[in-house]
């Protein structure tokens, strides 16, 4: 028996149950991945909560999309992949379990010197990261403002654009700004005065600005910085990127992402995975749960107690 945690209603983390299921079989073209670690991320509990729109429940619903475990079963037609190869699965369908099935397209195989705790926090933070870097489009000399610098998808946007030479100024919390400058940024606290404070640190100006905040004021410090706004992207609030007249992936937005920028969030992953290898990319483990505590972990990144990303090992 594998277990699952699960939720038949839309609420807080109390809603959420482990639950345990018979062992999945995969199918043609897929194979079972047993799970060692498991990431969590915001998207899950706005879905748990209903804050990001989904379909009625009808029957108890899994969650989560990021894993890294070790292939234990094959299924039909499966030729590239061998039992005991150590993967990532990239959009996983309920990753919350201590076994998944996944089909061949999304499997990456994990470094040797990569952890499974490591390999887990990449694929929605760094692919999200990746793709929005390259696709507003900051290059060599170029300044970007990131707000929301500190949170696991802002943390990967500051390496991947200081990789493309990038000047990268980063807002965030008093006790955040260290872990900043850590990667490389112009680390400055969020607040007032905060548009002022960034024309000291860069007087040559904004070229790009990334939202990961979604703040009135994050959004009219942007506008006050950038006049062209077709260099401001937001991940957070979407739905307002039409009416604002700036760009917009996911985060609530009505269009969906191009085959290109799929393609994107994939590179994402497997660009991360070769950094960790390397030691040209981090990643920040904020606190690790066991499976079935899956509640308090979301209690816990809900209420932001913790910096960097927060795994789940069955």
């Amino acid at each position: 028996m594998q277990t699952v945690i699960q939720y038949a209603r839309l609420g807080g983390p109390e809603v959420l149950e482990a639950a345990e299921k018979p062992d999945p079989v995969p199918g043609e073209g897929k194979v079972l991945v047993a799970s060692k670690a498991i990431g969590v991320n915001p998207i899950d509990w706005k879905l748990r909560r209903g804050i990001r729109p989904s379909e009625p429940i009808e029957t108890p619903r899994r969650l989560g999309s990021d894993v890294s475990g070790v292939i234990s079963a094959l299924g039909p037609g499966v030729t590239d992949w061998s039992v005991g190869d150590e993967v990532v699965v990239r959009g996983a369908s309920g990753a919350y379990a201590s076994e998944v099935v996944a089909s061949e397209g999304k499997l990456v195989r994990k470094p040797a010197d990569v952890s499974f705790e490591d390999a887990a926090a990449l694929g929605v933070p760094a692919g999200t990261a990746y793709q929005v870097v390259v696709s507003l489009g900051p290059g060599e000399g170029d300044v970007l403002l990131i707000h929301g610098a500190s949170g696991a998808v802002g943390q990967a946007a500051v390496q991947f654009a200081r990789a493309r030479g990038v000047t990268v100024v980063g807002t965030a919390s008093a006790n955040n700004l260290d872990r900043l400058r850590d990667l490389g940024a112009i680390a400055l606290e969020y607040g007032d005065g905060l548009v002022d404070r960034v024309r000291a640190a860069v007087p040559q100006g904004v070229d790009y600005v990334l939202d990961m905040a979604g703040t009135d004021a994050a959004l009219q410090a942007s506008f006050d910085l950038v006049a062209d706004r077709s260099h401001i992207g937001t991940i957070v609030v979407g739905f307002k990127a039409a009416e604002l007249g700036i760009k917009a992936w996911s985060g609530g937005s009505p269009v969906p992402l191009t085959p290109e920028e799929e393609a994107l969030r994939a590179e994402g992953l497997e660009a991360a995975l070769a950094g960790l290898a390397d030691g040209t990319f981090q990643v920040e483990i904020g606190a690790t749960y066991p499976l079935t505590q899956a509640a308090e972990a979301h209690r816990v990144g809900e209420a932001g107690s913790v910096r960097g990303k927060i795994i789940l090992v069955p």
